[in-house]
């Protein structure tokens, strides 16, 4: 009778489902502040650190668990991020827009992830936050497509969100967008 239950609930969509997403982006871009803001209030950090080596973060949207693995920005730690590209569902890519000096940077470290096997032939989708774009000379989203050259990007479908991870603008868009994504290729295809 329990199997039955358990078929009926995933057929009409009351179990909830699972999820992993990759959360990255060089260090002190935001990643650990917008988990923080996906998070229930009660479950909220009010002091934010910086990440080392890795964290999972666990959070809920439109009947989705999602299970985030928050991958350090630093340097050294970098090198950990493919070792979870596999079984994931989604990469959130978050970059500081007002860290012109590094964007060079993020786009080596994006096209080292692009070209990597476990993703080249996926069709993931990756979600962009321009994150501290409330800052004064931070670069628009339009300048970050081109300097990190989105454009190109053919076979995933990707959207860039203009953030600020502290106060919460342009989040609940941003999440809407991966969550439907998701749901489009990996729920609704099952």
């Amino acid at each position: 009778m329990m199997g039955l239950f358990d078929h009926l609930a995933n057929f009409v969509g009351l179990r909830k489902k699972q999820v992993n997403v990759l959360v990255v982006g060089l260090n002190n871009s935001g990643k650990s502040t917008v988990i923080n803001h996906f998070k229930n209030q009660n479950e909220r950090c009010t002091d934010i650190i910086p990440t080392i080596g890795f964290s999972v973060e666990k959070f809920a949207f439109k009947n989705i668990g999602f299970t985030a693995f928050d991958m350090s920005g630093q340097d050294r730690y970098r090198s950990l991020w493919e070792h979870y590209y596999k079984g994931c569902h989604g990469i959130i890519f978050i970059v500081d827009s007002n860290d012109k000096l590094r964007i060079v940077v993020v786009k080596e470290e994006l096209d080292m992830l692009l070209q990597h096997p476990e993703i080249a032939g996926q069709k993931l989708p990756i979600l962009f936050l321009a994150n501290k774009i409330d800052l004064p000379n931070s670069l628009t989203t339009i300048n970050l497509v081109t300097c990190l050259g989105l454009d190109k990007i053919q076979n995933k479908p990707w959207h860039i969100q203009a953030t600020n991870a502290i106060t919460g603008d342009g989040l609940q868009t941003a999440i809407e967008w991966l969550t439907d994504q998701i749901r489009d290729i990996h729920i609704n295809r099952r």
